[in-house]
């Protein structure tokens, strides 16, 4: 991971100034014939991040023509997202790569969400699945997911479970993991993944569910323990671990997911072109080799399969964030 991050990085490029702008007439046989901008809603090194740099990697490759990172972070990816939505030309010519934090969370936590993913987007592919895991600290004498539900459930609350923050993947993926499997504990909110996890290893928090990319260079500090991964199926990056649906909660399933987003209103032909693209980058013998070192696995979608999980998603998050009384303003 670290290597692959580091390299990733290196090919981080500075993101021009596009104030000047002008919106040019769309002509879809020489599309891109210019700079595309990637926007991603986070900070340089996120899973957000390591994503994007790869797909604009492949997709500068494949174009000829440079995809420019342009990294903004803030409000919880929300500036990032409504600039894109609500101020960005719908040529084609910036797009935002997001997750289900932007697209499946927000909706249901923010009471003002300052854009509506329906109406002010087009989704143009599903990218790459990240599957968490649920890891212990060493002292916490449980050693499967099932004795972590017993134990929450003989001293209810006593157990302290850490977050990157409010709202954020590894919260919700873990009130959801509460609500399904009838646990409780006591949740910490840190200001950022990087944080909890060095709560978890100190023994601050018990309790972790955060990105196995970032765990699995640390596995083997004996620094915590790794339970479980969340997804549907073991990942390929540690096939060692069991999934939470082997080992006490049948049909629990969380991943966090990547996609690409454009601004509503962009031409289909452009949006068809794109997807395309991005479905040949993610089956390219390099590109698989690049997400698997980062721990993270290739998927591509047609665009009207992104669009319905956006829809699928809304009902489990809406049930999710009411039961644990969740709102943002």
């Amino acid at each position: 991971m670290q290597v692959a991050t580091a390299m990733l990085l290196t090919t981080m490029l500075t993101a021009p100034s596009f104030a000047q702008a002008t919106r040019s007439s769309v002509k879809t046989g020489e599309f891109p014939n210019r700079p595309v901008r990637l926007v991603i809603p986070s900070t340089p090194g996120s899973g957000t991040d390591i994503v994007g740099r790869m797909i604009a990697l492949g997709l500068t490759e494949t174009w000829g023509q440079t995809v420019v990172v342009d990294n903004r972070a803030g409000a919880g990816g929300l500036t990032a997202v409504t600039m894109v939505a609500k101020e960005s030309f719908a040529d084609g010519y910036t797009m935002l790569l997001g997750s289900n934090g932007h697209f499946s969370f927000a909706p249901v936590l923010y009471r003002k969400l300052p854009y509506d993913p329906q109406q002010d987007l087009s989704f143009v592919s599903l990218l790459a699945n990240q599957p968490f895991v649920v890891a212990v600290h060493p002292k916490l004498p449980v050693n499967s997911v099932k004795e972590l539900i017993a134990a929450t459930k003989n001293k209810p609350g006593s157990i302290r479970y850490g977050s990157g923050g409010i709202g954020t993947a590894g919260h919700l993926g873990t009130e959801l993991l509460q609500l399904t499997a009838g646990m409780s504990m006591l949740h910490v909110p840190y200001k950022g993944s990087g944080l909890a996890m060095t709560a978890l290893m100190s023994g601050e928090i018990q309790v972790l569910i955060n990105g196995i990319a970032a765990m699995l260079p640390q596995r083997n500090s004996g620094r915590f323990k790794m339970l479980a991964v969340t997804g549907a199926k073991r990942s390929q990056a540690a096939p060692d671990i069991p999934t939470v649906a082997e080992t006490g909660v049948p049909d629990f399933e969380f991943d966090v997911w990547y996609g690409m987003v454009v601004p509503g209103g962009t031409p289909r032909a452009i949006v068809a072109k794109v997807n395309a693209d991005i479905v040949k980058v993610l089956k390219s013998p390099a590109q698989v080799q690049r997400f698997a070192a980062a721990g993270v696995e290739p998927i591509g979608s047609t665009a009207q399969e992104f669009t319905d999980l956006i829809k699928r998603d809304a009902p489990k998050w809406q049930r999710v964030v009411k039961a644990a009384n969740i709102t943002i303003e």
